[in-house]
């Protein structure tokens, strides 16, 4: 598939006002590729080749604990690119993450070398990926702290007032817990909790939310 300029601005508008060269040479220099739902692409300890401007789709970026447990760093939408992978060209160091497909997915991927050069020279490249830095940063900062502060219930009764959809979710504990940083033992017990105060009504991979 080919991805002209129109439709790059369309889904990046942060560019509108940039040079047309640098917009020809990101779409003109990149790959286009689509990966499956569930598709890892990138393992704690990977190489970034390229960086990807995402297309459709949603991304996971998480870490994986020894003992298994995980907790979600941050979500890639359309129009985003991934910060841990601009990180780690810039740095020439390790992506130090996972990061996995929640849904199918589609992305340009620029080569490394055209993007350390493209950074060197369009001050608008580093705008878009120092304010990508800027977010991702406040929102791990804001993992950390409630990690490290926040009442689970609280963080949990947050969680399922943003992600759901006309007052519905339709995640597991399991995918509950990996987004929180906690266990699906402390989850479902918290739910149970929650559905005896009439908060919300469990089904089968679906919770109502009533608050």
């Amino acid at each position: 598939m080919i991805i002209d300029t129109g439709t790059f601005l369309e889904i990046f508008p942060a560019f509108k006002s940039s040079s047309g060269d640098l917009i020809d040479t990101i779409v003109d220099s990149s790959t286009y590729k689509k990966f499956e739902r569930s598709t890892f692409l990138y393992t704690d300890g990977d190489r970034c080749n390229g960086i990807g401007f995402f297309l459709e789709g949603e991304v996971r970026v998480f870490k994986t604990g020894e003992s298994g447990r995980e907790i979600t760093l941050y979500e890639i939408f359309p129009g985003d690119t991934c910060i841990l992978n601009a990180s780690s060209i810039l740095s020439d160091s390790f992506y130090p993450a996972n990061a996995r497909c929640i849904t199918d997915v589609s992305a340009l991927l620029l080569p490394k070398d055209v993007f350390l050069r493209l950074i060197s020279l369009y001050p608008e490249m580093r705008s878009f990926i120092f304010h990508h830095l800027g977010k991702r940063l406040a929102t791990i900062i804001e993992i950390v702290e409630d990690v490290a502060f926040g009442k689970l219930d609280l963080r949990l009764e947050n969680y399922l007032i943003e992600k759901s959809q006309n007052d519905i979710l339709n995640l597991t504990h399991q995918q509950i817990a990996n987004d929180l940083g906690s266990s699906r033992e402390v989850i479902s017990r918290l739910l149970k909790d929650f559905e005896k105060k009439g908060k919300i009504i469990m089904t089968r991979k679906k919770i109502e939310i009533k608050f």
